[in-house]
């Protein structure tokens, strides 16, 4: 897609992001960009001093700034990966992943965002990736606008994002249920025999799993049992997010609420085992990623794999949510604890064949949605 003549005259310039020159720049354009709909709270996000903290773990990653003169007018992140697509049994694609698209209120309107998409496009096919996409909220129509109608994306999947507050007392766990953590070279294999088949399965799977952020792979099952030998077992992996992020623009109704319960959770200790989270202040959370069960009493292994994550968290402070991101349709969602007033599916992916006509024998476009989704937290 080619620039208009008014953008061909316009003086933003898009280049790649220099730490040196944009750092205080960037963060500054963080703090104040919201993330979300105009109709809904929004999400402010503190990346604690590293802007590029949610690409820099991916194989191959680029930051993108929009600047005129001395001002920065927005950025946009992406990164590139190769995974498996919804094809025949083990087909890969080399994807590419936009996130992070910031563009001040004063200088919107004006095609600042398009421009910097259409240039991370660029750096995708400089780098022979396959199909470009992106997440945003079905509630989000500026964001939805853009890229299906501006852009050429297609609406592709709708993942449902699971919260459940850390709290302030452990969870119990069933004594008959034994927790075992894994050898990350144990967590590859059993991922690779159970989950390699999975849309969005990353290539580097050993990478996720080895990262400094991943903090580990778990495995329950009956007690006295060998998990290896199991016909009943659940498997999570942990990984600690590298950015905080606060709630905020919150209906007065809902805000009122929510500062109400805080206060009584503060006096009453029948309130404090609910667990009521303070997502108003910046806070730091776990994913929980790779969810796989096998055998009809499965479920209750995932629950207190789940549990053992939230003890994990109330063990570090400022951690107040677990999250857990699953495909809309996996029944997986319904073994991971969650509070439903929390946790929401209004998540929508958009994807983009970049690979400009080229025959090809699958296009994922058009396939049918699996109903499970591998959810690579380097993305989140």
């Amino acid at each position: 897609m080619s620039l208009t003549k008014e953008e061909e005259r316009d003086c933003v310039r898009i280049r790649p992001y220099d730490k040196e020159t944009d750092l205080e720049k960037v963060l500054d354009l963080e703090r104040n960009c919201e993330v979300g709909s105009k109709k809904r709270p929004i999400l402010v996000i503190d990346s604690m001093g590293d802007p590029l903290c949610r690409i820099r773990n991916s194989p191959l990653f680029l930051m993108m700034v929009a600047e005129s003169g001395n001002d920065l007018l927005g950025v946009v992140c992406g990164s590139i990966k190769i995974a498996t697509t919804g094809g025949s049994s083990g087909s890969q694609a080399k994807l590419g992943y936009i996130l992070g698209l910031r563009v001040p209120t004063r200088h919107r309107r004006r095609g600042i965002g398009r421009r910097l998409v259409l240039a991370m496009e660029h750096w995708f096919c400089l780098n022979q990736v396959d199909y470009a996409y992106m997440a945003t909220e079905r509630n989000n129509e500026a964001s939805i606008n853009l890229f299906t109608y501006k852009l050429g994306y297609t609406k592709f999947r709708t993942p449902t994002i699971l919260v459940n507050p850390v709290g302030n007392k452990p969870g119990r766990i069933d004594p008959n249920v034994a927790i075992t953590k894994l050898e990350i070279s144990q967590a590859e294999s059993l991922y690779k025999r159970h989950m390699s088949s999975l849309e969005f399965f990353p290539q580097d799977i050993d990478q996720v799993l080895s990262n400094k952020l991943s903090l580990g792979t778990w495995v329950a099952c009956r007690r006295g049992e060998s998990w290896s030998e199991a016909s009943n077992w659940a498997m999570i992996s942990v990984w600690n997010c590298p950015y905080r992020i606060r709630v905020a623009r919150l209906p007065i109704v809902c805000l009122f609420r929510a500062k109400i319960l805080r206060h009584l959770e503060r006096l009453s200790p029948c309130f404090k085992r609910i667990g009521i989270p303070n997502i108003f202040s910046f806070f730091r959370f776990y994913i929980i990623y790779g969810g796989h069960v096998e055998g009809p009493e499965a479920a209750r292994f995932m629950r207190a794999l789940c549990v053992h994550a939230r003890n994990m968290a109330m063990k570090q402070e400022g951690y107040t949510l677990i999250l857990a991101e699953v495909g809309g349709e996996d029944g997986i969602r319904y073994c991971i604890p969650h509070r439903r007033d929390l946790s929401f599916s209004s998540d929508i992916w958009c994807i983009k064949d970049l690979k400009e006509g080229k025959k090809e024998s699958f296009d994922w476009n058009s396939f049918p949605p699996c109903t499970s989704i591998f959810l690579d937290p380097r993305e989140f």
